[in-house]
């Protein structure tokens, strides 16, 4: 689908559960129209969907529904990335026959890699592919501008990066004055540094999934030079939920579902084993901070 270079707001979609643990597809469905209805500009299938903890027929499954529901009207999004270079083309191609705009693929992890394997790993991707690929820079897979513009000169389609890792600000900046002239660079991390990120050249953000009215309203906002409604908006929406999902490691999946599910999205907020528990404090003050927020 992208004729034209991606950018904007592409939400990261959560894969809603029953209590059973059994892929809820009517809250997929309503989650995904909720996004589009906000104007994102693209979604996404990846980490923040507890991608690595579906069999490969629920990867089917969910990226067959994403693409279905959205029906052409943005971009979408799907990570293929794998601990091996032969499982990461399968996925890649499964992912473009059924009919994804885009991949998202970073290092492999399991084990220790050279760059020069790493450059093998994307090549063969690349190689087996005709859609765009985001490399996706993260704490755990170190993506260096320098590495990052080898690769995209290398790979016919390595065309975006997805920043991740610390220090986040300064990251993108490098990335951009590195290989911004054959790598469109994109923001991630939950969108907590959105703003910084487009001052220092980003022009896009791949958050979670929970307010997406609220990073389009700042997107719009900042492409109109308008940094003060831009800024007013993310401090006073997007951050004090970023504060409660930053409290403990992992449990940003329970917040997000926990917003969405008291937003009328998804049934339950309920994360695949293994998950960390959200201690009692933190449940009733993003009880609170979602009553403030989004008062019924």
């Amino acid at each position: 689908m992208p004729a034209a270079p991606m950018h904007g707001v592409y939400p990261i979609l959560v894969t809603p559960f029953h209590e059973d643990g059994v892929i809820d597809e009517e809250s997929l469905r309503r989650l995904i129209n909720f996004n589009l209805d906000a104007g994102v500009h693209g979604l996404g299938v990846a980490l923040g969907s507890e991608i690595f903890k579906l069999s490969e027929s629920e990867r089917d499954h969910v990226t067959q529904i994403v693409v279905d529901q959205v029906n052409g009207r943005v971009p979408v999004v799907i990570n293929s990335g794998a601990a091996g270079t032969d499982l990461a083309v399968h996925y890649s191609k499964s992912a473009q026959g059924k009919g994804a705009d885009a991949l998202m693929i970073m290092p492999p992890t399991f084990m220790p890699v050279t760059s020069d394997e790493v450059r093998d790993y994307f090549r063969s991707i690349s190689d087996a592919v005709s859609i765009p690929i985001f490399l996706q820079d993260t704490p755990s897979a170190v993506i260096g501008p320098g590495l990052a513009r080898q690769l995209a000169e290398e790979c016919e389609w390595v065309q975006y990066i997805k920043v991740e890792s610390q220090p986040i600000t300064a990251k993108v900046a490098g990335m951009v004055d590195a290989a911004g002239d054959v790598l469109t660079v994109f923001g991630g991390a939950g969108g907590g540094y959105f703003i910084e990120e487009m001052r220092r050249g980003g022009v896009g953000t791949m958050p979670f999934c929970s307010q997406p009215e609220a990073f389009v309203a700042v997107w719009n906002a900042f492409q109109a030079g308008d940094e003060v409604t831009a800024r007013s908006v993310f401090d006073s929406t997007i951050m004090p939920i970023n504060r409660v999902a930053a409290q403990g490691s992992g449990i940003f999946y329970t917040v997000h579902k926990e917003l969405l599910r008291r937003r009328g999205i998804l049934r339950t907020n309920k994360v695949r084993s293994p998950a960390p528990p959200v201690e009692a404090q933190t449940m009733r003050e993003l009880e609170m901070l979602i009553q403030e927020l989004y008062p019924e």
